[in-house]
């Protein structure tokens, strides 16, 4: 073959990879639209936070974090997530202070660029005050432990990210247990979304996340990794938080800032079990697998077609090494 399969066609030759039944493949969000039967979106991370999981409070400062911001759009990002406090145990913080953390920097990327923005929070209040900033997205990674953020949602046309988390917000939850954790994980998900759905939210404004390492040890997460598929199946865009997490490290042997590698790794692992949406701090490199791994599956053409595309091969692009005749 010659030249490019036109991505229309390309269904059948993705078909040793794992294709979600999306009941709505096609997602609104704000400016910009994302067809999931064909692309996956890279979601960047900023924490605005001074002990954040991964940065340890790089980008706390206000500046800082618009900065981070729109360094990753420049990098890649389709999305950003800003978030104001951890996922890990830890005091309450107040609507108002949350608040106070997220709004301006979604203010201020909202000025400045079309991306996907969304605000990490189960506070109704701080979803609210998210939205009229600029948010297009409510990510809430305790499940809707507080329903009433969906009613929020609901009235505003925005979107919501449901993931599977046990514990109370911000408190410890020791030894998880699961029988069969992905059935269990799967039917969680299928429940919250029932509860978003009677609660106004419509279908084609919901995202699930199985919430890998959140209230699981490392052995249940490699088996979500594994089974990912069955997430997906659900029927909703499905987001893959990966990211450098500790499964990663206790899999790997390797602290926070060398799972690089792990966590690219596990991200293309769960695009082919059908996600559509990844987690990622290293937004560069995890748009090159990103974007390799939709070409491999037909849905992106190749920036250029020279190799071995003429009678004598051409010398590499300038600034870049020639390939021609390697093996």
């Amino acid at each position: 073959m010659d030249t490019f399969t036109d991505p229309g066609t390309a269904t059948a030759l993705a078909a040793p990879f794992y294709t979600p039944p999306l009941l709505h493949a096609v997602h609104h969000f704000g400016p910009r639209t994302l067809d999931f039967s064909r692309q996956v979106a890279l979601m960047a991370i900023v924490n605005r936070t001074p002990d954040s999981f991964y940065d340890g409070g790089a980008t706390f400062a206000l500046d800082a974090a618009v900065a981070a911001s729109l360094g990753a759009v420049q990098a890649g990002a389709d999305w950003v997530d800003i978030g104001g406090v951890p996922f890990s145990p830890g005091p309450a913080m107040s609507a108002r202070e949350e608040g106070d953390r997220v709004v301006p920097v979604i203010a201020a990327l909202s000025a400045a660029s079309d991306v996907i923005i969304s605000v990490d929070t189960f506070l109704p209040e701080v979803a609210a005050r998210s939205i009229a900033a600029g948010a297009h997205v409510i990510n809430d990674t305790t499940g809707l432990s507080n329903p009433e953020i969906a009613s929020v949602v609901a009235e505003s046309g925005a979107h919501l990210v449901i993931t599977h988390s046990l514990a109370a917000p911000r408190t410890v939850y020791p030894r998880p247990h699961y029988d069969d954790v992905v059935t269990e994980v799967a039917a969680f998900l299928a429940h919250r979304v029932e509860l978003a759905l009677s609660l106004g939210v419509p279908a084609e404004k919901i995202i699930i996340d199985p919430g890998h390492d959140l209230n699981k040890n490392t052995l249940h997460t490699l088996e979500i990794t594994r089974r990912f598929n069955e997430i997906a199946a659900l029927g909703f865009p499905a987001l893959a938080a990966v990211s450098n997490k500790d499964f990663i490290g206790e899999t790997l042997d390797q602290p926070k800032y060398e799972r690089l590698e792990g966590s690219l790794a596990t991200g293309v692992i769960c695009i082919l079990g059908g996600a559509r949406i990844l987690r990622m701090h290293n937004v560069a490199s995890a748009s090159s697998a990103i974007r390799m791994t939709e070409a491999v599956l037909g849905w992106r053409a190749p920036a250029h077609l020279i190799h071995n595309m003429r009678d004598i091969n051409e010398p590499g692009r300038p600034g870049r090494p020639s390939t021609a005749g390697t093996t």
